[in-house]
């Protein structure tokens, strides 16, 4: 994810970096090109003259905006909600720790708990992208208990599993309370929700009939701007066709990438850094050293 500092509204209109717009340039020069064709030719095709004016657009291009939103309002309810569900994360795992260092007895186990927690998180993040978690597994629990996961389908899960056997064994030696396990088993329900609730999100895309005929019928707009424009606009038909292109084409391509918020795109969740917050916050609650803490991209000042 990219984030930067707030900037004046002349240097906005440069940012490159964090734009679709890299992404739609071949969509830009195909609509140039045709509209181009629509000035050479007149609005003809064949010989054919396309009688269209501005007036059908008008209301197509209503109805086409209608529809743009909706389709971005669905997309940014998924981006929403999957950063409520990480804030969620965080705030339960800070109470789950607190909890643990408050009522349960300080014993060696206590880091390790921790960790297996912290793991959790990184498994998740993985999972929801894909990724190899290996790495962030054997750093937090040792080659040993990675092995045993690599044979797990679902390892947040498996991980919240052994934290509540974790705490019903220390409830079973009489160290920990009914009342005081009731607690703890709150908060791993709580994590195991929001654990739910990104796998949810990524696995329950937006119907697919939406994205295409959204797609159809940007293209479509797009394509047959220039020839209801030409008459009007003659020599600046190319200039206004690619503009409104830019900004439709744009628009769907936001949806796209919005909706997905758990990839490593410019405009997705900063997983990373979020899941090294949770870590920094789990191990300074525990009086640990804490690691470096990753920071969002920055450096897309200019473009």
């Amino acid at each position: 994810m990219i984030v930067r500092p707030g900037q004046n509204w002349f240097r906005l209109l440069f940012v490159w970096n964090g734009s679709v717009l890299q992404s739609i340039i071949p969509q830009l020069i195909f609509m140039g090109a045709v509209s181009s064709l629509a000035v050479l030719t007149q609005g003809r095709i064949f010989g054919e003259k396309i009688p269209l004016n501005t007036a059908p657009f008008t209301l197509f291009g209503l109805a086409l905006a209608i529809f743009l939103a909706f389709r971005n309002n669905a997309s940014y309810e998924r981006f929403n909600e999957a950063r409520h569900l990480w804030g969620n994360i965080l705030i339960s795992a800070r109470a789950l720790t607190s909890q643990m260092l408050c009522y349960a007895p300080a014993d060696a186990e206590r880091i390790q708990t921790a960790h297996t927690l912290i793991a959790c998180v990184y498994a998740l993040k993985h999972q929801l992208r894909g990724t190899d978690p290996t790495p962030d597994l054997l750093r937090l629990l040792g080659r040993a208990r990675t092995e045993v996961l690599q044979h797990t389908c679902y390892k947040p899960t498996a991980l919240l599993n052994e934290l509540r056997r974790d705490f019903a064994d220390r409830q079973g030696g009489a160290s920990v309370s009914d009342t005081r396990l009731w607690m703890f088993d709150a908060q791993i329900n709580e994590l195991g929700k929001t654990v739910g609730g990104c796998e949810r999100i990524a696995s329950t895309p937006i119907p697919f009939a939406y994205s295409v005929l959204l797609h159809r019928t940007v293209y479509a707009y797009c394509v047959l701007l220039p020839f209801g424009l030409v008459d009007s606009t003659e020599f600046f038909t190319p200039l206004l066709c690619v503009f409104i292109s830019y900004t439709l084409i744009a628009l769907e391509a936001i949806a796209s990438e919005v909706a997905d918020p758990f990839t490593v795109a410019p405009n997705a969740l900063a997983l990373d850094a979020m899941s090294r917050n949770i870590e920094r916050s789990i191990l300074e609650l525990c009086g640990c050293e804490l690691p470096d803490e990753v920071v969002p991209v920055r450096q897309y000042q200019l473009t």
